[in-house]
């Protein structure tokens, strides 16, 4: 038992490189939510705005900090970058909240979309996260990703292309691979897995995911695996569903399965 602090210090040196704080960069995550949406946390004067405004991009540059060998340009290229984003990011959320409050019979305002709804901050912080992958920023796009993965239970890969308004109900156990293209106004529930066929590491550069085009909806428990595989627009997929294959659009797809119910006479007589 002595001796597992050593240890301890060895794996330290031989995983040598320097990574983001995963405990700052969710801190960073819960900041930037918050001052998106204010309802979150507090309301703030113009002024706190501003200063918070600022803060964050000093956050932001302090998480960078550690990638600086691993980046093409300094720092300020990816703060400015990304924060010049942001606008137009929360624009699209601020609809896609709105577009929550429109599907979902549940939800009866889009201010209670925004405090309470898992989906809608795994979309969040799913666009956010996009963001910093496609400016070819390592590492901590996945680890702001597995910030809302972990609260809940939505496995969003920041890699994925996902267009808007992007509905999920419920979430649970939805994942959601690398390469997966999404079009507009698609709807998901829980439980759903848009993968791989299988899993091979010559495949990193190779799309692996499905595509699902506008308007198609997946209900609970369904899978669709595979580069290939395209579900076409205004496709309905029902619920436990294995799909492997292409659908055309305007499809139903669903599984077909015989429920037995029996009443309490049925049962005692063996019927």
């Amino acid at each position: 038992m002595q001796d597992f602090p050593n240890r301890i210090f060895e794996c330290s040196q031989r995983y040598c490189r320097e990574m983001p704080s995963l405990i700052k960069t969710y801190g960073f995550v819960d900041h930037l939510v918050n001052f998106l949406f204010p309802l979150r946390h507090e309301k703030m004067t113009l002024q706190e705005i501003n200063e918070d405004w600022k803060h964050l991009q000093e956050e932001f540059g302090e998480l960078l900090r550690p990638l600086i060998p691993f980046l093409e340009h300094e720092p300020d290229f990816y703060i400015q970058g990304f924060f010049s984003a942001i606008p137009q990011i929360h624009c699209t959320l601020l609809k896609e909240a709105e577009a929550f409050t429109q599907f979902d019979p549940a939800a009866n305002c889009t201010e209670e979309v925004i405090l309470c709804y898992p989906g809608f901050y795994a979309i969040v912080v799913y666009r956010l996260a996009n963001q910093l992958y496609r400016m070819k920023i390592p590492v901590l796009p996945r680890s702001i990703s597995e910030c809302a993965h972990s609260r809940t239970g939505i496995d969003i890969n920041p890699g994925a292309t996902i267009g808007t308004p992007f509905f999920i109900d419920h979430g649970t156990g939805i994942v959601i691979g690398e390469t997966t293209e999404i079009g507009n106004d698609v709807k998901i529930y829980q439980g759903v897995t848009l993968g791989a066929l299988y899993v091979e590491k010559d495949l990193r550069h190779t799309k692996r995911h499905p595509t699902i085009e506008d308007r198609v909806i997946i209900y609970a428990g369904s899978t669709i695996l595979g580069g290939n595989t395209v579900v076409g627009h205004d496709t309905t997929i029902g619920g436990n569903v294995w799909l492997t294959e292409s659908v055309a659009p305007h499809s139903v797809v669903y599984r077909k399965a015989e429920i037995v119910i029996k009443d309490s006479i049925q049962k005692k007589n063996g019927l």
